[in-house]
């Protein structure tokens, strides 16, 4: 997604009378409170999960809509969630059953039915929108409700499904409220969260409010939340610095990053995970100057990871060298091994080489958000300096226009991070460079997906490891993209609010029912 990590915690709470008695009094604390204010520059491209696969819908997606299973936080493994049960039938990891709980319901008070989840995988499926996830479902066949049992028939074995169907392309949707084979563009949602959605603004704001319905593995929300979503990082430093809001999470500017320490007044902040990347696409598209294989390994050559870490990030990244990062069963670094060091004498023999004269013309497209533009701006500085490449910057600042134009192939290449959706190096590799990519760049390679298939096979992952190793060079030799960092997730809050500590692992999975007033 663009957007894994993980400790189990358990716990158990043994309540008398008297505190169960004042347990109940806190909804009326937190109520009387107002609601809690949680800043963001995340841009919700969709409302309905078939047309949304990036970190901001998600994040939203966590709180109003269940999926069948979902990820504890700390946790590496999916747990039931509307689901009371799930599982593989058999050794071929082709087919994956599920029972849906007795006492799940959407919002309105009707009761989810199996043929709801049925209708929520098939609408993905036919939709197929460029900005959907349908490339995480490129496994699912067919779905078959039966009862309270949905099955899953998966055209190859893939023993990371269970986790797919733990991320927001499992959202559960109202059947009866989500057109088959369209969007539902009406901005409401129908879900059976945590929260339900109230009054929601388009790239301003969104009211959450406590779902007394909720049955699944989350606690219920005891407070209230508002979302407010910034235009970039620097708008969302000036709400935490005037107490606008009183949670900040993705993104404050580096320099903020950079300069938290324990004795920050009325500051807490924890720094968890550590997967998030960021990478150079590149659209192979013929008629695309980065089409020929020579020009996007030139990139590869010369780029300096370290100089963007250090001056665009001021430390807050580490340069990363696969499109797996490090911390993650499987990770290598096949882009290091193939280009130790920013080399522009490489860079200029694989041009010549290839038969490419004169500096390549290369559009790169960036989402104005963040530290991204001065990120664009240190990159074509790099690739100038060389003599090989003039580079154009495209900026753009509506994240829904950046994702059209990128699936349009308006750049020749474009920076883009990326969220894991669940801990296992296929998601890193899988949705970003098999067959029908969610990053929209042409890009095809038997190969790959040869091995893409292989490494979802085996149910034991750590067995995976050798066709990770493999797939990973593979793709360093294609360079359809180009890894450049990676970064922990950092989450800030005010000493009046609780459980912040718990709003994210670094996965796309944004816990604001663990928030509450202190």
């Amino acid at each position: 997604m663009r957007s894994v990590r993980w400790k189990i915690i358990a716990a158990g709470l043994v309540l008398g009378t008297a505190g169960v008695a004042a347990w109940q009094l806190l909804p009326q604390d937190a109520e009387s409170r107002g609601p809690i204010r949680v800043g963001t520059s995340d841009v919700v491209s969709s409302l309905d999960p078939a047309g949304a696969y990036d970190a901001g819908s998600w994040a939203l997606f966590s709180n109003v809509y269940q999926s069948l299973l979902t990820m504890k936080p700390g946790s590496d493994t999916p747990v039931p969630d509307a689901a009371s049960s799930c599982g593989f039938v058999g050794q071929k990891l082709t087919v994956y059953r599920c029972e849906l709980r007795p006492d799940v319901t959407f919002g309105g008070g009707r009761p989810i039915t199996a043929e709801d989840v049925k209708h929520s995988f098939d609408r993905i499926k036919a939709i197929n929108s460029d900005q959907g996830p349908a490339p995480l479902l490129n496994t699912l066949a067919s779905v078959k409700a039966e009862g309270r049992t949905v099955t899953f028939t998966l055209s190859a074995g893939d023993a990371t499904f269970p986790f797919k169907i733990a991320t927001g392309a499992g959202s559960i949707v109202d059947k009866d409220k989500y057109p088959a084979t369209s969007l539902r563009e009406d901005g409401k949602v129908d879900g059976s969260g945590p929260y339900t959605l109230g009054a929601y603004k388009a790239g301003a704001s969104a009211e959450l409010k406590p779902n007394a319905s909720y049955k699944g593995q989350g606690r219920p929300a005891r407070a209230a939340v508002t979302v407010r979503y910034f235009k970039d990082s620097g708008q969302l430093d000036q709400a935490w610095n005037g107490r606008q809001i009183e949670v900040a999470h993705r993104e404050m500017p580096p320099a903020v990053l950079a300069g938290l320490n324990p004795g920050m007044k009325d500051t807490r902040y924890q720094a968890s995970g550590g997967s998030e990347i960021r990478s150079i696409v590149f659209n192979v598209r013929p008629g695309s100057a980065a089409a020929p294989l020579a020009v996007r390994q030139a990139v590869a050559a010369v780029l300096d990871r370290a100089k963007v870490a250090g001056d665009v990030y001021r430390g807050t990244v580490t340069p990363l060298y696969s499109l797996v990062p490090a911390g993650i069963a499987g990770h290598s670094t096949p882009f290091f091994d193939a280009y130790p060091a920013p080399n522009g004498a490489t860079a200029k023999k694989l041009l010549k080489d290839a038969g490419i004269n004169g500096p390549v013309q290369l559009r790169l497209g960036v989402n104005v958000r963040g530290a991204n533009l001065s990120e664009a701006e240190e990159i074509k500085r790099q690739l100038e300096a060389t003599g090989l490449f003039q580079v154009t910057l495209k900026p753009v600042e509506q994240w829904k226009e950046f994702q059209k134009g990128y699936a349009a192939g308006e750049f020749d290449a474009y920076t883009i991070g990326w969220i894991a959706d669940f801990p296992d190096a296929d998601n890193f590799l899988a949705p970003l460079v098999g067959a029908d990519s969610s990053m929209n760049n042409g890009f095809s390679d038997k190969h790959v997906d040869e091995l893409i298939t292989r490494t979802q096979s085996h149910s034991e992952r750590s067995e995976a490891a050798a066709e990770f190793r493999d797939l990973q060079k593979a793709v360093a030799q294609q360079a359809p993209m180009v890894p450049i960092w990676q970064k922990k997730d950092y989450v800030m809050s005010r000493e009046a609010v609780t459980g912040a500590q718990n709003l994210s692992d670094g996965t796309g999975v944004w816990r604001l029912w663990e928030l509450n007033w202190l």
